[in-house]
């Protein structure tokens, strides 16, 4: 109010033409304070700066962060095919440009190609002369300049003109204040509902993986950035990227940072890392920082401990983050970080009382089960030695022996239930064997297993572990919604994908009802993902039923 009011008061004692100008004045300046969006304000201003003063062509600078530059700039009057002819927007380092950057004072010529600090224009630029240039103050401070060229007519910007774009320009800084007051809001809110959701969904039950997934993509989406992603510390002491968010996510999966790195001792003692050009910054060591620009890494750290490290960069040429954006970003990993805490302290809980049930049952299989199946033996054998029929000896003979073999049975997934997590062995075919014993305590059965190929001395550790993954969704598929009676797993680790590289394929089919017309696919959505990221791919097809019910799927990524 008191800049609108000192603006105004330099209208006092002008000429009667400007004092016929100030109707349109005051309506341009209804115009430009109208909405909150800055970006459609900023058009708004230099058409309407354009129209109060009578010019051709009119543009707003917007000086960045540093106060040496020019980080937008926005034009009136400038046809498509021109900037194209222009190419690159000035930087405002140099020329006048330049000029009113370091001395922010209202600037009038004649002739600005005449005026020493002009450096001329670039090829395809149209011609200017005529030149006025006023500074944009938002609460004290220059947030940019507007640039007046080329009165129509070919006469020269008047005092009268001066005065009027200086008071459109306090103008526009109240409705650019107010604008990036609305923005700054807007932002703030859209990263805290990208903090409630990723609480919401670790919170919901996803395994690990699924739950670093969430936090790579939710980090994408509100950074604006062309991938998110999660670093863990791997065993060498350096970090290892367990999950991304990216159009292009092949090659990312798996990369390691060592841990010579520069970044990774400040990452690993919790500092964040903030870096302007991935690609030509020395401390990014990794063949992929060739693909980036700016770039964010954030510890995720809770409580004094960091978790991992969170990535957001941005694709090359793309601006820099603002201040703004590194302190939400920073808050966001926080909390993403406290949220992966809790999560994992619930799923604690949750594999505890698993195993308290599989004790249980366990107990009530080798107590009750066991013992009347042994009774029941020692009747049918104490029948067999009373019988004179040998048909029936020989038939209850066989019942006897099948008994037997389904007391080893039992026997066998006692031993499995009770078998806890530290005592299973690292092999891929045990960790797949342990899955599927997991799962025939809710599905009602054992499904079957096979393996083609050495796949424990095969399969590398990253594909390893999503393939647990993905074998993991689909056994949980097929109990939630397939309704099975029969599922067949196979692991071949001698197949070649689609490029000709050496491969590994899960096949788990199932007998149920199959996929319904219509209904939800997350659970195939995430297992391609999953494949997609290193490499590979997943689809789905036909089952084991009658006239091909059910459903198979096909999950491959490199070895």
């Amino acid at each position: 109010m008191d800049a609108a009011t000192e603006a105004t008061r330099s209208l006092q004692g002008l000429s009667p033409e400007l004092t016929a100008r100030v109707p349109h004045l005051l309506e341009a300046m209804r115009t430009v304070g109208a909405g909150l969006d800055l970006h459609v304000t900023l058009d708004r201003i230099v058409a309407t700066a354009a129209e109060l003063a009578d010019a051709r062509y009119a543009a707003i600078g917007i000086v960045d962060e540093t106060r040496a530059g020019l980080s937008d700039f926005v034009t009136y009057g400038v046809t498509t095919a021109q900037h194209e002819q222009i190419g690159a927007l000035p930087d405002g380092h140099k020329g006048l440009l330049g000029a009113l950057i370091h001395d922010p004072e209202p600037l009038r010529l004649g002739n600005l190609t005449e005026d020493a600090r002009s450096v001329g224009f670039p090829p395809g630029h149209p011609p200017m002369r005529t030149f006025l240039g006023v500074p944009i103050r938002v609460q004290g401070e220059v947030f940019g300049n507007l640039y007046l060229t080329e009165k129509r007519g070919g006469a020269e910007f008047s005092e009268e003109d001066l005065h009027m774009v200086r008071v459109l320009a306090t103008e526009a800084g109240i409705a650019i204040g107010n604008a990036r007051l609305h923005a700054a809001t807007r932002q703030r809110e859209r990263w805290i509902d990208g903090s409630v959701a990723v609480t919401t969904e670790l919170l919901a039950g996803s395994d690990v993986d699924d739950a670093l997934a969430v936090v790579a993509e939710q980090a994408r989406k509100l950074a604006d950035s062309a991938a998110g992603i999660v670093l863990l510390p791997d065993d060498e002491g350096g970090l290892e990227i367990v999950a991304v968010s990216a159009d292009e996510p092949a090659g990312i999966m798996g990369t390691q940072i060592p841990n010579d790195s520069p970044v990774v001792e400040q990452l690993l003692t919790g500092e964040p890392v903030f870096v302007e050009d991935s690609a030509s910054d020395p401390r990014m060591v990794t063949d992929i920082a060739q693909r980036f620009g700016p770039s964010m890494m954030l510890p995720l750290k809770s409580g004094g401990r960091v978790l991992g490290t969170l990535a957001t960069p941005r694709s090359r040429g793309a601006r820099p983050f603002t201040a703004a954006e590194r302190t939400l970003a920073t808050q966001f990993a926080a909390q993403a970080a406290l949220a992966l805490v809790l999560a994992d302290a619930q799923r604690d809980r949750e594999r505890l009382a698993v195993y308290e049930d599989r004790d249980r049952i366990a107990r009530d299989l080798h107590d009750l089960v066991i013992q009347r199946l042994f009774a029941t033996g020692m009747i049918l054998e104490s029948a067999q030695r009373r019988t004179i029929v040998p048909d029936v000896a020989l038939g209850v003979g066989k019942a006897v022996d099948e008994l037997d073999v389904t007391i080893q049975e039992i026997r066998t997934a006692i031993f499995a239930l009770q078998q806890g997590p530290a005592e299973a062995p690292s092999g891929l075919r045990t960790r797949v064997l342990r899955e599927i014993g997991t799962a025939a305590v809710p599905l009602g059965f054992q499904p079957s297993a096979s393996f083609i190929g050495p796949v424990d001395s095969r399969v590398g550790g990253l594909t390893g572990k999503n393939l647990i993954a993905a074998l993991r969704e689909a056994l949980s598929n097929a109990f939630r919604h397939a309704q099975a009676t029969r599922i067949e797993v196979v692991v071949d680790a001698t197949i070649r994908l689609s490029d000709g590289t050496r491969g590994v394929r899960l096949t788990v089919a199932d007998d149920g009802i199959g996929i319904p017309d219509g209904g939800r696919r997350s659970g195939l959505k995430n297992l391609a993902k999953r494949a997609e990221s290193l490499g590979g791919r997943s689809t789905y097809g036909p089952g084991l039923g009658e006239a091909g019910t059910g459903t198979t799927v096909r999950w491959e990524a490199p070895l």
